[in-house]
């Protein structure tokens, strides 16, 4: 299989195993499940942690702690970002215009924690 063809002959293979096992795996699990699956009592039934369950099973949550999860994404992705230019900050050829990128990155990201701040969304009630 060389040539223009043969990278794509060879995808068209890849595609077909995989069909192929898939239709297997799905038919070997009708063939070899039982025919009346089991239902004992309970076994649809909620499970907490080895207690019963009390009350429904519908819960409103604060929208505050996605907040809190979004600022904590944003600023670890901050430091992610810092990370690699600490290292190689002092390498030859990374002078002012490094700083001044480096700089501007920080304050748009201290601009978005000015304001959270200022919409008191960091304010914990």
């Amino acid at each position: 299989m060389t040539g223009y063809l043969g990278s794509y002959a060879t995808l068209g293979l890849l595609l077909l195993a995989s069909v192929l096992f898939l239709v297997v795996a799905f038919s070997a699990n009708r063939v070899l499940r039982p025919a009346r699956p089991a239902d004992p009592p309970g076994k649809r039934a909620n499970y907490e942690c080895g207690v019963d369950p009390v009350g429904g099973d519908w819960a409103q949550m604060q929208i505050r702690y996605y907040v809190y999860a979004y600022l904590y994404v944003l600023f670890a992705v901050e430091a992610v970002f810092l990370f690699p230019w600490a290292v190689i900050f002092d390498r030859p050829g990374f002078g002012l215009v490094t700083v001044v990128e480096m700089a501007i990155f920080v304050a748009v990201l201290a601009l978005g924690l000015f304001y959270a701040w200022r919409r008191k969304i960091l304010n914990w009630t």
